[in-house]
């Protein structure tokens, strides 16, 4: 909107008074991924040239027996079942840049769109990762009768979630590690993603204190949460939601294998126009391992 005048004033905006662009772009905000942070890599390396799949050797369990003087051995020939990662996903984008606004244009047209692409990448990549391994983490690591041993933890369902509040967000946190110790995951390496609101809450409950996080810095002034219960906790907003509930995830970075075969970002010329092309290519692969060392609960705010 021009600079308002009186009126029968000659106005000289958009005649004599160009407007002007800036050539600082406006900064953009992007989802935060946790991806790499709670996933494994251990065989990416063995299909990063060739191969859709890798099939991962299990350790077999040894049958322990009772023993009485003079009996008869009984043997047996431990067996295992592997397991199958497969490279059975893919993201992409493509974008072109005509020739004229490429030389037009007062800033780098394609580092700025491949720098987006690859922010919205991993974005992508991350929330249909989450989404996707929800649903598989052990049967007594989830539902309103968690517990390998008790069976009788509380982690919500899709029909009735778990209430999470400033008084009851710590209780939930160790029933979480709690499934996790019955099911003799070790403490090292454990995680959790939860959602934004539930980080505000637990900055207003009593883990604000310093004193019982055992941080030197309250998280009300450093912002961050640290670890709780053995857990280091990351905040994302590409956790998987299911109607107006909320699916937390706990675990450790042996539940999840996450693999990445081909990334192909590659320049053409354009056929049907003057421009080039600048696209990439993500094929990749995710399967949870060790269902035993992953949590899903349903919480919503109460």
């Amino acid at each position: 909107m021009p600079y308002p005048v009186s009126s029968g004033y000659t106005q000289y905006s958009g005649n004599f008074i160009p407007e002007l662009w800036s050539g600082k772009l406006q900064v953009k905000f992007y989802k935060s991924t946790v991806l790499g942070d709670i996933t494994n890599n251990d065989w990416e390396g063995e299909i990063k040239g060739q191969g859709d799949k890798v099939k991962i050797r299990t350790i077999p369990t040894i049958t322990i027996r009772d023993y009485t003087k003079g009996m008869n051995l009984t043997s047996e020939v431990p067996t295992s079942t592997p397991v199958e990662l497969l490279i059975d996903s893919g993201k992409y984008f493509s974008v072109v840049v005509d020739d004229v606004d490429a030389t037009q244009a007062d800033v780098k047209l394609m580092d700025m769109f491949t720098n987006d692409a690859s922010e919205q990448m991993k974005i992508a990549i991350d929330s249909m990762v989450l989404d996707g391994v929800k649903a598989g983490a052990a049967t007594a690591n989830k539902g309103a009768t968690a517990g390998a041993i008790s069976g009788n933890l509380n982690l919500g369902t899709t029909a009735t979630p778990r209430g999470c509040s400033k008084t009851t967000v710590l209780d939930l946190i160790l029933d979480m590690g709690q499934a996790l110790d019955e099911q003799n995951v070790p403490e090292t390496g454990r995680w959790m993603v939860i959602p934004a609101w539930m980080a505000a809450i637990i900055k207003g409950s009593e883990l604000r204190q310093a004193y019982l996080t055992g941080d030197s810095v309250t998280p009300l002034r450093n912002g961050k949460i640290g670890m709780i219960d053995r857990f280091t906790v990351y905040v994302s907003n590409n956790l998987p939601k299911t109607g107006g509930n909320d699916h937390v995830m706990a675990g450790t970075n042996d539940a999840i294998s996450f693999a990445s075969q081909i990334t192909n970002v590659e320049t053409l010329r354009a056929q049907s126009t003057f421009g080039n092309i600048m696209r990439g290519l993500n094929v990749f692969g995710y399967k949870v391992v060790k269902p035993e060392a992953l949590i899903n609960a349903v919480v919503v705010k109460a």
